[in-house]
């Protein structure tokens, strides 16, 4: 007789990310001190290049650090459930949308506010909307409408749209299938 397998607690998931973390951050010193014997000269270089990456993207992720705890402050699950959650309808997606066309700055930075706010309800749908549409980029808008013209970049930005909405759509699909087969 086959056993049914036990939903994934949030404890038992946090105990794996951590793992996880920990051994990616061993892999990687591994990966330095094996650099250090092997090509010093090159090592040098590595940890130059990773200090330039630093420096670049520090003052990102210290405004999205700021803007995270801001919003914990003043943002709580029960709001982010009425904008974006499970009952948010056309007005969740149409936020989505317009966030994720007005969002700026490296993807990564994004990343951990739009974990934040899945873990307090956002629905993974408009997650996939919101990152699909950062592609349109709004300053550039212009240099496209002067090489393609207005009708091509206003189709394109529609389908765009419609696109990453069909693709929250199926994310969502997808992830109603998984949870109902576990």
């Amino acid at each position: 007789m086959r056993q049914k397998r036990e939903p994934r607690n949030a404890e038992n998931k946090g105990k794996k990310e951590k793992t996880y973390g920990i051994y990616f951050l061993c892999s990687i010193i591994f990966l330095y001190l094996l650099l250090f014997v092997l090509e010093p000269v090159n090592l040098q270089k590595a940890l130059r290049a990773s200090w330039h990456v630093l420096v670049h993207i520090c003052p990102a992720l210290l405004f999205i650090i700021l803007f995270m705890g801001i919003m914990n402050c003043f943002v709580n699950p029960r709001t982010v459930s009425k904008y974006v959650g499970k009952g948010s309808g056309i007005k969740g997606w149409f936020l989505a949308v317009c966030t994720g066309i007005l969002s700026h700055g490296p993807i990564y930075v994004w990343y951990p506010l739009l974990r934040d706010l899945r873990n307090q309800g956002m629905k993974s749908g408009l997650v996939a909307v919101f990152l699909y549409n950062r592609a349109i980029k709004i300053p550039l808008l212009p240099l496209m409408v002067h090489y393609f013209g207005i009708p091509y970049v206003v189709i394109l930005t529609g389908l765009m749209i419609i696109a990453s909405i069909v693709q929250g759509h199926a994310v969502e699909m997808i992830e109603r299938q998984i949870s109902n087969e576990t």
